[in-house]
C-alpha cells in the first residue's frame, strides 16, 4: 500500500508538471508576441517633437482691439438708435458697458509667406487694430482681409512679411477617430506656443455654438486640452500638418474640461481662398423657397410628370428673394442645382451651403413636365 501510494504521488506530480509546461507555453508566446508589437510600434515620442517643431513657428498669438475712432462710430450709432436706451440683452447679463473699448487675444496660423493668417472670427471680427506675436516674439501689425460668420473663420495680414513660416495642410477627411493630434496655441494670452496632445474623439460635431442660421459645423472634437487663448490655434496631426482650426470647448467652468473643437481642414481651405480671392466679408444666404420633398402620394396629388420619383416640389417662393426674382416659381420641382442631383431638401442645403451673396447657380427645374435650367444670382434677404 505504502509503495502504491508513492507511486500515484509521483504520477500526480508528474502531470502537475507536465500541465505547468503546457500552460507556460501558452502564457509565453502570446506575451512574446505582444511585447514584440509593442517594442515596433512608433515612438510616440519622437513624434511629438517632430509635429511640435514642424507647427510651432507657424503659430502666432494675435492682439486684437477698438481703435478710437470705432469706438467713436459705434456710440453714434448707438444714440441714433431710438431703441439704445431700453433695458437691453447686455444689461440683463451685467454686461452692459456698451461704449467701452473691445479687445481681447487669440491665436493665428500662418497661411501663407507672404502674410496671410488665419484665425477665429470671434477673435479679431469686432476689430480694427490687430497686433500678432510671433514664435520668436516679434511683433507686426497686421489688417483684417475678411471674416465668414457661418464657419467662425477670419483671415488677416502682415503687409510686407518677411520670414513666416507657412504652416503645412493635411487632409481632414482623412483623420480618424482614436488618432493623436496636437493643438497649438497660446492659451490665457501669454502661454505662447504652448503645445498639448490628446486623441481624435469624434468627427462632424454639430455644436450650435456659431450664431448664425446659416452656420456651417463639421468640428473635430479632441481631448487635446485648449483654453481661452487657444482659439484660431492649430490642430495638426503626428506629421505637423494643419488638420484643424481651434475654435471652442466644451465647458462648465470657462476652462478645459475634457472635450474640445476644431474647424476641419476641409473647410478651412474654401473659406481662406474665397476671402482671398473675392476680398472682404463673406455673406451667405438662402435661395428663399419653400415646399416638400417629391413622393409617390405628391406626385398623385399635384398630377406631376417627373421622369423620376425625386426632387423638391416648390409650394411657395419668398418675395424679393434670390429665387424669385432668377424666375422659380411655384409648382417648379428642383431636380438639380449646378448638376448636382436634388432629391429631397436636404440636398438644396448641402450644394449651396458654401455659395454666397454674388455667386451664380444653374437650377435644373421640371416645370409642367419640360425640364429647363434656370441661372440664379444670389442675393441678400431683405
Amino acid at each position: 500500500m505504502i509503495s502504491s501510494g508513492i507511486v500515484g504521488g509521483a504520477l500526480v506530480l508528474s502531470g502537475f508538471y507536465f500541465l505547468d509546461l503546457r500552460d507556460e507555453d501558452k502564457v509565453s508566446e502570446p506575451l512574446s508576441s505582444r511585447m514584440v508589437s509593442i517594442n515596433s510600434s512608433p515612438n510616440l515620442t519622437g513624434d511629438f517633437v517632430e509635429s511640435a517643431k514642424r507647427s510651432t513657428s507657424s503659430v502666432v498669438h494675435i492682439y486684437a482691439e477698438e481703435s478710437d475712432e470705432q469706438v467713436l462710430m459705434r456710440q453714434n450709432n448707438r444714440r441714433r438708435d431710438p431703441f439704445a436706451n431700453l433695458f437691453g440683452f447686455e444689461d440683463f447679463f451685467g454686461q452692459g458697458n456698451f461704449y467701452a473699448p473691445k479687445n481681447g487675444s487669440g491665436s493665428g496660423v500662418i497661411y501663407s509667406s507672404d502674410g496671410y493668417i488665419v484665425t477665429n472670427n470671434h477673435v479679431v471680427g469686432f476689430a480694427d487694430k490687430i497686433t500678432i506675436t510671433d514664435a520668436e516674439g516679434k511683433k507686426y501689425s497686421a489688417k483684417k482681409v475678411g471674416t465668414d460668420e457661418t464657419t467662425d473663420l477670419a483671415v488677416i495680414k502682415v503687409e510686407g512679411a518677411k520670414g513666416f513660416v507657412p504652416i503645412k495642410m493635411g487632409d481632414s477627411e482623412k483623420v480618424q477617430v482614436g488618432e493623436w493630434v496636437l493643438a497649438v496655441g497660446n492659451p490665457f494670452g501669454y502661454l505662447t506656443s504652448t503645445v498639448t496632445a490628446g486623441i481624435v474623439s469624434a468627427k462632424g460635431r454639430s455644436l450650435d455654438i456659431i450664431q448664425n442660421e446659416k452656420r456651417i459645423e463639421e468640428f473635430i472634437q479632441t481631448d487635446a486640452a485648449i483654453n481661452p487663448g487657444n482659439s484660431g490655434g492649430a490642430l495638426v496631426n503626428l506629421q505637423g500638418e494643419l488638420i484643424g482650426i481651434n475654435t471652442a470647448i466644451a465647458t462648465p467652468t470657462g476652462v478645459f474640461a475634457g472635450y474640445s473643437f476644431a474647424i476641419p481642414a476641409k473647410i478651412v481651405k474654401k473659406v481662406i481662398m474665397d476671402i482671398i480671392e473675392n476680398g472682404g466679408n463673406i455673406e451667405r444666404t438662402n435661395l428663399g423657397v419653400g415646399g416638400y420633398d417629391v413622393t409617390e402620394d405628391l406626385i398623385n396629388e399635384y398630377k406631376l410628370q417627373l421622369k423620376g420619383n425625386m426632387g423638391f416640389y416648390i409650394e411657395e417662393v419668398e418675395k424679393r428673394s434670390a429665387a424669385q426674382l432668377g424666375g422659380l416659381l411655384p409648382g417648379d420641382v428642383i431636380i438639380s442645382i449646378n448638376a448636382n442631383p436634388v432629391e429631397n431638401y436636404d440636398d438644396i442645403e448641402k450644394h449651396m451651403r458654401y455659395n454666397k451673396v454674388g455667386d451664380k447657380v444653374n437650377i435644373k427645374v421640371n416645370r409642367g413636365g419640360k425640364e429647363m435650367v434656370i441661372p440664379i444670382q444670389l442675393r441678400k434677404k431683405f
